[in-house]
């Protein structure tokens, strides 16, 4: 019998709604005002990812989004991004989110465009994850599409990793879903998938996901566990609106 498989969650990214708020004093877009309606339109958690130059969602976002979803909690997950900083991991101890994804981020990274080296700083890693989950978190590591690499996560003690989809959307966009280059960045990702799978990790995916590129990677990786999802959704809300945005997405997880 063929194995049927849970439908990946929609976690909401809301870094480019701050972003847009920030850029004028008035408060407005409200981040949290849109987390709402992400949750109201079918979100399964909410993702941000606190820069320590605040660019987009501020500490204070990160302390009202956890208000916002105090009584979903745990079944509306919050997904908190970042390098393992001293600040970073005093935010998530406040917190206390229900996942934390692990980031290598230099400061002044324009965006999260690489995963970690595990060769190189899969032990400095293990003892923030211990810390991570001893306080109850799941850890995810935040991972380029590298067949390679995933064996390396158990040991880290990490609870599963996050493909870096960046490269697969690129692609994808330049050269067509259909195309070798399309094709070989769309094995890529489900390659690393698979072997996490086989691993027994949970696999996330994000970064320039769309609805045009998302239901070809769950097609062809069905386990895959959510989706978090930010900058094209929030690009597609100018068309259709948020709430039908999110929608949208949510379908596209659904193939």
């Amino acid at each position: 019998m063929e194995k049927r498989y849970t439908m990946a969650r929609l976690s909401v990214n809301l870094n480019k709604v701050a972003l847009l708020r920030n850029s004028r004093h008035t408060g407005s877009p409200n981040v949290v005002e849109f987390g709402r309606i992400a949750l109201e339109a079918g979100a399964k958690g909410l993702t941000v990812h606190p820069r320590p130059d605040e660019r987009h969602i501020r500490r204070t976002d990160v302390h009202d989004l956890a208000a916002l979803l105090a009584p979903l909690r745990p079944a509306i997950e919050f997904n908190i991004e970042g390098r393992p900083t001293a600040d970073f991991l005093d935010l998530v101890a406040e917190i206390r989110p229900e996942q934390v994804t692990l980031v290598p981020d230099a400061p002044q990274a324009f965006t999260s465009d690489s995963g970690w080296n595990l060769s190189a700083e899969g032990e400095t890693l293990k003892p923030v994850v211990q810390r991570l989950k001893q306080q109850g978190a799941r850890v995810i590591l935040f991972m380029d599409p590298d067949a390679a690499q995933t064996p390396a996560v158990p040991a880290t003690g990490a609870d599963g990793f996050e493909i870096y989809t960046g490269a697969y959307a690129e692609a994808v966009r330049l050269h067509g879903l259909d195309s070798e280059a399309g094709q070989a960045a769309l094995q890529a990702v489900v390659g690393a998938a698979q072997v996490g799978q086989r691993l027994g990790l949970m696999v996330n995916i994000g970064h320039d996901l769309d609805l045009l590129n998302t239901p070809p990677l769950i097609a062809g990786a069905p386990f895959i566990h959510e989706a978090s999802i930010g900058h094209e959704l929030t690009g597609d809300a100018l068309r259709y609106g948020f709430a039908e945005a999110v929608r949208r997405y949510g379908a596209a997880l659904a193939v």
